[in-house]
């Protein structure tokens, strides 16, 4: 990887202006200034019963102990923060009292610290969470394990650093803070972007849509079984319809494959089903972000309704836009108790939609209800969960026989109550062992994070050793905590925590001088400085650095350390370490540069699978398995995921791609990535038109199914070998297809040469020196015969 180094010197010139800028950019974030104070009492409460009862080290001990727990609970990650509480300080309890039974054979504590650094840049693998605590658990170990004098002192300083996680675990389950509010907000972003795409559509039927909100919304679904018992009723069933409506907006808005005009009754028809269904969207995001009822304009309603003078739509427009009336329908049972309908005019009125026993409301088609198989966890239902609905249904319509009371769940009698499985933290350890072996391998950027981490961590101490500082081990605490494993992240945290420290020291270090504080004022001023990181936290590292160092001076404050000389060191030796794991990178690196033909493989792969289980579910609809689409539709967005973090970090790397492969360049990567965008959402489009179980099966479907498997799968090899991509038996199929079909063509079919143009561009993205291009092939197609008749 050394050979990388041997771009010139301008691209790193222009690397490093550019991570200076995003280091200290200061970030517009909201505000929780109550969640602040309550991290902050935390702190508070342990610092004062230990100078209370104990001496300024214990103080200090539990105070970096609730610290780290405080830090863990403000991490992105919907597990409970009582549990992310708990689990960083005994991280930190643990670290620190057999840190302290090495410190004293310097060899074998750098063994251990460079074990311990290790295993936190492998904790990267199994999310930014556990990478982010970890981290931060080895860099306060450094610190705690100079505190205590025997043994029996370093079991009390672990325990109190225990004491502080317990500490800020009670106060979060006593003084619960909008419990539910980051999972109202994610739902509730997901159903509002999926309005915001159908506005969109009205306008563009080939607007973009971003899947983000929808990836973030189903990790906010994952619910440990005690959460699925305590989750607010709207937080059940929607986040499954907003999956479910972005395929039927699509193709009812597609000219193509929806086969409305651009002009003309039938596109003003469209235009307002996708206005509409955009406003239950946003109602009901909007009743889900504040916790209130659904509340909808009678317009609204008015138009899901088929037209008194008859239908507009015909053929797949037709259907799409009766799917979409009974998914506006579906989203307001969703509810699971009464509507408020506003009705204009000069006397404004509101009008409540009830329920009846069967679960229809006065004003929304009625039909029957039926288990929704979108809601299933990834590996599909559980069988024990299958009977238990069967036996559930059975006893609601035994009650509604007997004419028992309608139950809150009106129309979804035989909806399914499971949930997206959260592991235990004691659920976490295989997949966190198998996250282990997954990445144990050199190319691994978690890998050669790992190994960075543990030998900066290591050497680093060494370092600080042989200076003559006493403090020498704030250069290892740096580098860790500044080491990533992306370069852009590394080096906006470099220089972000060298200037954050510099201003955190200087502003400590002006009023520990004026006011000369005790140990009890100093630990109120540090008190003051971790509420106003916590509040801070999400503005930018810069800022979170500067209430760290303003934190740590006032802290040490309390031993009746010389401030001066505190501040001198800190700052010294934060920008060695800071150098040092910046220099570390560079010598050592990750790119991402080269990976990206392997990532746009991948996502071609996953993007294939999906368009192949939609083909097969025509081909053989009788043969569809009941998770086969969602599952490739799952992967697929992974796999676009991916390739967007990549090209994201590779725009800012200062290398080029170096090897015998052809490098992408910035224009063809962007191609390619149009190019698989299309390809995913034509067969988006065709799965809001997926068959019935009973329907007939399709010759043509099978056909090109057939030659579109192996087809895609020499293609991803030919991306990774940097090869020219052999499309020809795709066309011919479609050849053959279009040879066989009927007039008008099946929405199959227009899907599939949809799927074939978006290969074609992806081929002349990705092989720019053996053009046989995208429109060169259609205008053969064209000479031929075989292009799409006028819609």
């Amino acid at each position: 990887m050394l050979g990388y180094l041997k771009a010139a010197p301008l691209p790193w010139l222009r690397a490093l202006k550019e991570t200076a800028r995003s280091g200290l950019t200061v970030e517009r974030a909201s505000l929780t200034p109550l969640l602040a104070v309550r991290g902050a009492c935390g702190v508070g409460i342990v610092v004062a019963l230990a100078l209370l009862i104990g001496t300024p080290q214990l103080a200090v001990s539990s105070a970096f102990g609730a610290f780290a727990s405080g830090i863990a609970t403000f991490q992105r990650s919907w597990r409970p923060r009582p549990v992310l509480a708990l689990a960083a300080s005994a991280g930190l309890a643990v670290s620190t009292f057999l840190g302290y039974l090495l410190v004293g054979w310097p060899w074998a504590f750098v063994m251990l610290l460079a074990l311990w650094a290790f295993l936190a840049g492998m904790a990267w693998g199994i999310g930014p969470t556990s990478g982010v605590v970890a981290a931060f658990n080895i860099t306060v170990m450094l610190i705690t394990v100079h505190l205590p004098t025997s043994v029996a002192g370093a079991l009390g300083h672990a325990a109190l650093i225990a004491a502080g996680g317990v500490v800020q675990a009670g106060l979060i389950v006593l003084f619960p803070i909008r419990p539910w509010g980051e999972r109202r907000e994610a739902l509730a972003d997901a159903l509002a972007g999926v309005a915001d795409y159908a506005r969109r559509l009205r306008h563009d039927p080939m607007a973009p849509f971003d899947p983000e909100p929808l990836i973030e919304a189903r990790s906010a679904a994952a619910v440990t079984p005690r959460q699925a018992r305590r989750r607010p009723r709207q937080l059940h069933g929607y986040r499954a319809l907003a999956e479910r409506f972005r395929p039927v907006l699509a193709s009812l808005a597609d000219p193509v494959v929806g086969g409305a005009p651009m002009v003309g009754p039938e596109r003003d028809r469209v235009r307002e089903l996708l206005a509409a269904a955009a406003t239950v969207l946003d109602a009901t995001a909007r009743a889900i972000r504040r916790g209130e009822r659904v509340r909808l304009p009678d317009q609204a309603l008015d138009v899901l309704q088929v037209p008194k003078s008859g239908p507009v739509l015909s053929g797949p427009a037709r259907r799409a836009a009766l799917r979409l009336i009974a998914l506006t329908d579906d989203a307001v049972e969703a509810a699971q108790e009464p509507v408020e309908v506003t009705r204009g005019g000069l006397w404004g009125r509101v009008t409540w939609h009830v329920a009846d026993r069967q679960g229809h409301r006065p004003g929304f088609p009625g039909r029957e209800r039926t288990a929704d198989a979108s809601l299933d966890g990834p590996y599909g239902p559980d069988p024990e969960d299958l009977a238990a609905e069967e036996s559930e249904a059975a006893r609601l319509e035994e009650s509604k026989a007997a004419g028992g009371k309608h139950t809150p769940a009106a129309g979804h009698a035989l909806a399914r109550e499971r949930h997206l499985h959260m592991p235990t933290l004691a659920g976490l350890v295989p997949v966190a062992l198998r996250t282990l072996r997954r990445e144990l391998h050199w190319t691994s950027p978690i890998l050669r994070h790992a190994l960075r981490v543990s030998a900066v961590a290591s050497v680093g101490y060494l370092i600080g050793n042989a200076l003559p500082p006493a403090h020498g081990y704030w250069v290892p605490l740096t580098a860790a905590m500044v080491l990533r494993p992306d370069f852009s992240r590394t080096y906006e945290r470099g220089i972000g925590r060298f200037v954050g420290t510099l201003l955190g020291v200087a502003v400590a270090g002006t009023v520990m001088a004026l006011a000369s504080p005790g140990p009890y004022l100093s630990a109120a001023l540090a008190v003051v400085s971790v509420c106003c990181q916590y509040l801070l936290m999400r503005t930018g590292y810069a800022i979170a650095s500067l209430c760290t160092g303003a934190y740590v001076v006032f802290l040490l404050g309390i031993l009746g350390a010389d401030w001066y000389q505190t501040a001198y060191e800190r700052v010294g030796l934060t920008a060695l370490g800071g150098v040092l794991a910046m220099l570390s990178y560079a010598l050592f690196p990750a790119w991402e540069t080269p990976l990206l033909r392997d990532r746009l493989a991948d996502w071609l792969a996953a993007t294939g699978r999906y368009a192949i289980a939609v083909m097969d579910a025509f081909a053989q609809p009788a043969e569809r398995a009941p998770r086969q689409v969602r599952e490739a539709l799952l992967d697929s967005r992974a796999a676009r995921q991916d390739w967007e973090q990549s090209i994201s970090r590779a725009e800012a790397e200062p290398v080029r791609h170096h090897g015998t492969l052809s490098p992408l360049s910035r224009r063809s990567a962007g191609e390619a990535q149009s190019a698989l965008v299309t390809l995913g959402r034509a067969t988006m489009l065709l799965e809001a038109h997926l068959p019935e179980r009973d329907a007939a099966p399709d010759a043509g479907a099978a056909d090109f199914s057939a030659a579109l498997a192996p087809a895609v799968s020499a293609a991803v090899t030919a991306i990774r070998r940097s090869e020219p991509l052999e499309l020809g038996a795709v066309h011919e199929a479609l050849a053959r297809w279009w040879d066989q079909a009927e007039h008008p063509p099946p929405v199959a079919l227009r899907t599939a040469e949809l799927l074939t143009d978006a290969l074609d561009d992806l081929a002349q993205a990705v092989t720019p020196a053996t053009r046989r291009g995208g429109k060169e092939r259609r205008a053969a197609r064209d000479e031929t015969g075989t292009a799409e008749p006028p819609v």
